[in-house]
């Protein structure tokens, strides 16, 4: 099983790097052959983060075809406005990549679950990949999700089936975690809760059972 970890030119260093050690440790504990793994569209290279312009060496390409999870980040930078530091315009420039091709076949790979963190699901949206599909990203992006054919949900991480998605940048810890237990166990995640000393935090909205009705 691999855990990939979606870097691009502008990324958000928390939103990568803080489930990047969790799957590690989440490896080293399980009994399974787990392998994690920084990664570009491009293959190994040095990724400048939006944080500083903080760089990363990813040591290999995408995957769609492997069995597991592959992450994506959101992005880092001015907050407002569409300015070339602004993190609307990295996460435009990083849809235009062969990264949109990649995670194209990622998804139709029965095989893999896509997970976001913050901005990262807008960056799903602005390649066309969230149509009629549950989602959450930053607070400030939720009014954007509808433009793109999602549906937002108001929940610290939504599981629409193939596709999670989690919300502000330290809610990659949560993601992390919950994927560690969707993938190797509840054990393997309650163990890593404690060897980090951190407990999950808020709503889990999954796309299941029967919709509330409203008489």
């Amino acid at each position: 099983m691999k855990f990939q970890i979606v870097l691009f030119d502008g990324f958000d260093l928390m939103d990568a790097i803080a489930p990047f050690e969790f799957f590690s440790a989440a490896a080293i504990s399980s009994p399974e052959n787990v392998i994690v793994e920084l990664v570009t569209a491009e293959g190994k290279r040095l990724v400048k983060s939006g944080v500083n312009d903080v760089e990363i060496e990813a040591t290999g390409v995408i995957d769609p075809n492997a069995e597991g999870v592959i992450l994506v980040p959101g992005g880092a930078g001015d907050m407002y406005g569409d300015g070339p530091n602004s993190i609307v315009t990295k996460l435009k420039k990083a849809s235009e990549t062969k990264l949109k091709t990649l995670l194209q076949k990622a998804m139709q790979n029965p095989n893999i679950t896509l997970t976001t963190v913050c901005g990262g699901s807008t960056l799903l949206g602005m390649m066309g990949l969230l149509n009629a599909r549950h989602a959450v990203t930053h607070h400030m992006g939720m009014d954007a999700l509808p433009s793109m054919g999602a549906k937002p949900v108001q929940a610290r991480i939504v599981d629409d089936g193939n596709l999670v998605s989690s919300g502000g940048v330290t809610s990659g810890i949560d993601i992390a975690i919950y994927t560690i237990e969707q993938k190797l166990g509840p054990k393997i995640a309650h163990y890593i809760e404690k060897v980090f000393e951190v407990e999950r935090r808020g709503t889990v909205w999954s796309n299941k059972g029967q919709e509330p009705c409203f008489n």
